[in-house]
């Protein structure tokens, strides 16, 4: 069942693990039935790098609140980037990261596809009606609803935006908007740190990219 969403940003009511997430060994295999449906949904736009290392802070996020439901918020993590394979492919990068990449259209485009695909693949794993409307609330509008509505979608965010601290996530996304990764570290500071709404999103993500800029040079690399 989801949760209100309380005061943010979220305090921890569990243990924050901000130690280094490619310090994990094998990741947990529950959910394999529904990787193994979205494999070709997962070649695109570098899914196969972003949802499994989002999960694995997913998984870290439900550890450091618990009270939330864990099983809504690692599957809406899963799936919630699915529908970039469904939209038209020559405009991910030119629209999706233009300038005005918040409001485009296409990414209101796939939040859409990736809702068509969780109803599409999760009925068949066994997962009820009820749960599969919850999951896809969440994923509608993970990147277009400027309000939060749940604990869970609170957490779902921070997963989807926290791999972005990691050496992959600034080597991908630098690509993606065309900028250096000293821009793109910078911003991060600046911008997304302070959009993040669980305290421990916050000292994750704030930990990770100390670790980032001091490795990629980035005080040199200018």
């Amino acid at each position: 069942m989801v949760l209100p969403l309380p005061a943010l940003p979220v305090a921890a009511t569990g243990p924050i693990d901000t130690s280094p997430i490619v310090l994990l060994g094998a990741q947990p295999t529950d959910l394999d039935p529904i990787w193994k449906s979205v494999v070709p949904e997962l070649r695109v736009r570098g899914n196969d790098i972003h949802l499994p290392m989002s999960m694995a802070y997913a998984d870290r996020l439900c550890a450091a609140n618990p009270e939330a439901d864990s099983l809504v918020v690692r599957v809406a993590v899963l799936l919630h980037d699915t529908g970039w394979a469904r939209v038209d492919e020559s405009k991910i990068i030119s629209e999706g990261f233009s300038k005005d990449w918040r409001k485009a259209q296409i990414r209101f485009e796939h939040e859409v596809a990736g809702c068509a695909i969780a109803r599409e693949v999760l009925p068949p794993l066994g997962y009820g009606e009820r749960f599969v409307d919850e999951v896809c609330a969440i994923i509608d509008g993970h990147d277009t609803r400027p309000e939060v509505r749940s604990l869970e979608d609170a957490m779902m965010r921070d997963a989807d935006r926290l791999w972005r601290f990691t050496t992959a996530g600034i080597a991908l996304i630098s690509g993606w908007f065309g900028i250096t990764p000293a821009t793109n570290m910078d911003r991060l500071r600046a911008e997304i740190i302070p959009e993040l709404l669980t305290e421990a999103g916050i000292a994750m993500g704030t930990a990770e990219l100390d670790r980032t800029e001091a490795i990629l040079k980035s005080p040199v690399l200018r």
